[in-house]
């Protein structure tokens, strides 16, 4: 069977150069339905001087039902907590994933808090997807000696039902993918020859904490206390990173998420390193989500050719928003919203088959821990 694609619609968001909070670009946005059933998108807005805050924009439909333009309706955070804000006047609530989680009946929005410290995860809730009450900081206890707390960490995603901890427990959990030193794309792009993938420090992790009725103290939610790994950097395209995208959808075959590889573009005809940033799939077992059903082995989208907003040649997809078009009676269609060379967004489509092709590579030859 072939694998799974994405096939890109043709909405483009352009950030609005008059706009003073869009001149740096208006990119990665989480997606989500609303009470009202309309889908709101909660985009990146880059400022001067990389000052980042989270938008709200509202997509709107043509006849057919594909994506055709957005309404912009405001801010939903700004950085305002400590953790927000550098000392340099640079600041950033970035890169959101939003989820309605149903035991809570509320939603949760985890972003990257642009600390003095460097990238954290932050976690916000909301009941309208308009009102925004920040929970704080993600802590996490350390698991077989890896401590993540003071460690750069971001792209999280949360699950929107409660899942099988370590200890066979049902739990809420997020995605995420700790950014240990000598890990970055730049760190691993000067290695000679081969290298060995080191399982603890590359890979993509579930986090678990415990649920907590709606009337408790919400701030539980940032603590997390187990810890699954998931999938470490297997194929080509993501060779150099891989990171968490689009928050987890139950389909007919299990969870699925759209995430993100690292690789480089450098050839014998142009040795500059230069990183491309991909998407696949993965499809986890429903009942037990760090299982591998389905992974890609080649990108599921690519980087179109075109000229980024300095004149240089976009190489960047990078998916954060699913939604789910039950809304136009096609269950298994997915539309993923993503940033397009750090600058813009755009949505692709995904058709989820009947039967999943046969791949689940989950730890590459030569891994170590």
């Amino acid at each position: 069977m072939r694998p799974l694609k994405l096939r890109p619609l043709s909405l483009v968001v352009e950030p609005d150069l008059d706009n003073p909070y869009e001149v740096g670009g208006l990119l990665n946005p989480a997606a989500a339905r609303g009470p009202d059933g309309e889908l709101y998108l909660f985009p990146r807005m880059v400022a001067q001087g990389n000052f980042s805050r989270i938008g709200i924009l509202r997509v709107l439909f043509d006849h057919d039902g594909d994506p055709c333009g957005v309404e912009r309706l405001g801010i939903a955070l700004e950085p305002e907590m400590p953790y927000e804000l550098r000392s340099n006047g640079e600041g950033g609530c970035e890169d959101p994933r939003v989820t309605y989680v149903e035991p809570l009946k509320r939603y949760v929005m985890t972003y990257t808090a642009f600390s003095p410290e460097g990238p954290r995860i932050a976690l916000a809730d909301s009941t309208d997807l308009f009102t925004w009450h920040r929970l704080g900081l993600a802590t996490f206890v350390p698991h077989d000696g890896i401590e993540f707390n003071d460690v750069d960490n971001k792209d999280a995603a949360g699950f929107p039902q409660t899942i099988t901890n370590p200890s066979g427990q049902q739990e809420l959990a997020i995605l995420h993918r700790p950014l240990f030193p000598g890990t970055a794309p730049d760190e691993l792009v000067e290695m000679d020859g081969d290298r060995d993938v080191d399982l603890h420090r590359e890979s993509i992790w579930i986090s678990y904490t415990a649920v907590v009725a709606p009337k408790s103290d919400p701030h539980q939610l940032r603590h997390f206390t187990s810890h699954h790994r998931l999938a470490a950097p297997v194929s080509p395209w993501e060779s150099l990173k891989i990171g968490s995208g689009t928050p987890p959808v139950m389909t007919r075959h299990g969870w699925l998420i759209v995430y993100h590889g690292v690789s480089d573009a450098a050839s014998p005809d142009n040795p500059e390193h230069r990183f491309t940033y991909s998407a696949g799939v993965m499809v986890l077992s429903e009942e037990h989500p760090q299982h591998l059903l389905y992974r890609s082995r080649t990108p599921a989208l690519v980087p179109r050719p075109s000229e980024g907003p300095r004149g240089t040649p976009s190489n960047v997809v990078f998916p954060t928003g699913i939604d789910r078009r039950v809304d136009i009676g096609e269950p298994h269609r997915y539309d993923v919203y993503y940033g397009i060379d750090d600058f813009r967004i755009g949505v692709a489509r995904l058709d989820v088959p009947e039967v999943l092709p046969n791949h689940a590579t989950k730890d590459p030859p030569g891994a170590v821990t």
